[in-house]
């Protein structure tokens, strides 16, 4: 592997949502912001959405780091439950014990008044879920019910939803739509801009570099910006796969041409740019002669 090569302690854009790693894009900081807006509100339900790849997963680990030691909280990474493996999987994230033959609404008594009890100590319990998506409407419906648990200042517990736009079509379906308008706040993560993907490339390199770091260009990252189209995701899978061909090369950065490679090597990218690259890079270029310093004044 590349570590040495390069002096870097880790992989600088692996697919692992290291929250070491986190480039605070403006896309990902608004997010935030209103994430812990929505929370300090005392909101009961709150939406993250966004496309695949595009850092929801690692926005929802920052979230959890960020309030770890001041909330409660729950986190359900995969929700592709029925109401029963919900109750169950809340409760064990409030550290209940309960027993196999128990009733729903048994359940649901001892979660109300573990939710009493922890509201005393730390305030609401926040649950987290990622991929939210996957609910389906019953789950959902369940989740609603919960919000209602409250005391006469506040919710007991308050739900944040990080989800595919999959989720938007579900809330908006008849007999959702008391849920849907709980959501208050939300957010849809944008695509990264050309500067934001140089500035994302060159953060997630200078967090692993003991010292000695690879370089890479203006250009080299608008490449990336066009293969990737700004998906978090697809930036990391090209550059990872770059900084290998560096590697083998015996190069210090991430070059056009292994960019072009590595993009040409990966699903997900557009085929029709990586079929047409050399017509498309014409245009390309004709087309930002007026912009480049723009460009390069922005980042």
């Amino acid at each position: 592997m590349y570590l040495y090569r390069f002096a870097m302690k880790k992989i600088p854009f692996g697919h692992t949502p290291d929250t070491e790693l986190f480039c605070p894009t403006n896309t990902h900081t608004e997010a935030l912001n209103v994430l812990l807006f929505s929370i300090n509100s005392g909101e009961a339900f709150c939406k993250i959405i966004g496309e695949v790849g595009s850092g929801k997963t690692m926005l929802c680990r920052v979230l959890i780091r960020h309030l770890e030691k001041t909330r409660k909280l729950a986190y359900i990474p995969n929700p592709n439950l029925n109401v029963k493996s919900l109750h169950y999987t809340l409760a064990k994230e409030l550290g209940l014990r309960i027993k196999a033959d128990s009733r729903d609404d048994q359940i649901s008594q001892s979660i109300q008044n573990k939710l009493i009890k922890l509201n005393k100590q730390h305030g609401p319990v926040l649950l987290i879920i990622d991929e939210a998506q996957a609910m389906s409407d019953d789950v959902l419906e369940a989740l609603r019910l919960f919000t209602n648990i409250e005391t006469e200042q506040q919710k007991l517990l308050q739900i944040v939803l990080f989800a595919q736009p999959e989720l938007n079509k579900t809330l908006k379906k008849n007999h959702l739509r008391q849920l849907n308008q709980r959501i208050t706040f939300s957010y849809h993560l944008k695509r990264l801009s050309p500067p934001q993907v140089f500035n994302y490339i060159k953060h997630r390199i200078s967090c692993v570099s003991f010292g000695k770091k690879i370089t890479v260009n203006p250009f080299t990252s608008l490449l990336t910006y066009y293969f990737s189209k700004g998906t978090p995701r697809l930036i990391n899978t090209i550059c990872h796969k770059a900084l290998l061909l560096a590697y083998a090369k015996k190069q210090d950065k991430i070059s056009s041409l292994n960019l072009i490679k590595a993009a040409v090597d990966t699903d997900g990218v557009d085929r029709f740019i990586v079929k047409y690259f050399k017509t498309i890079l014409t245009l390309t270029l004709l087309s930002i002669s007026g912009t480049a310093f723009a460009f390069l004044g922005a980042i």
